[in-house]
């Protein structure tokens, strides 16, 4: 997709999204054989559920019937969140992701994998896992030192709720 048509669709697209409380984070167009596919990921602070995808998706599908801005070729519209292995890029991201367990490339080379604890405007306060029984260590990383970050998923942590409902038991 061309830059100038990405902009055009996210300057007519994401009055629409914010106006139904969600980000636009990303608009892509493919070409699926004769067909194209454009995708729109949104997402918020408090998650995306299915009626909000839904609201938002025929709000997007009216908008794009009206201007007829994706032409007069054939598209399907698909609306969806972020993916579990979401790579952060925004401060917006990162707060989400608070609580997260999240594989770092820093930028003077190397890696971290931290639980992200608290995020302000110059970085975040991470919590590095204990290796081989040793406890876990804090870590401070500022935004410049964080070359690419990616949510990592976790198949047995148990959330908060679930840790707290153990204790009262």
């Amino acid at each position: 997709m061309s830059t100038t048509q990405s902009e055009r669709l996210r300057e007519l697209l994401e009055p629409l999204v914010t106006s139904q409380g969600l980000d636009l984070e990303e608009i892509a167009v493919d070409s699926v054989g004769r067909k194209r596919v454009l995708r729109v990921v949104v997402d918020s602070d408090t998650g995306a559920d299915l009626d909000a995808i839904a609201d938002v998706s025929r709000a997007l599908s009216a908008k794009l019937d009206e201007t007829n801005a994706m032409g007069d070729a054939a598209y399907d519209l698909e609306v969806g969140t972020p993916g579990a292995e979401r790579a952060l890029t925004e401060h917006r991201h990162f707060v989400r992701a608070t609580d997260r367990l999240v594989k770092f490339q820093l930028a003077e080379g190397g890696e971290v994998v931290a639980r992200i604890l608290t995020v302000d405007e110059d970085g975040l306060d991470v919590e590095v896992p204990g290796v081989k029984g040793r406890k876990a260590t804090t870590r401070r990383l500022g935004f410049p030192e964080i070359a690419k970050a990616r949510v990592q998923v976790e198949f047995n942590r148990k959330d908060k709720k679930d840790m707290k409902e153990e204790e009262e038991a």
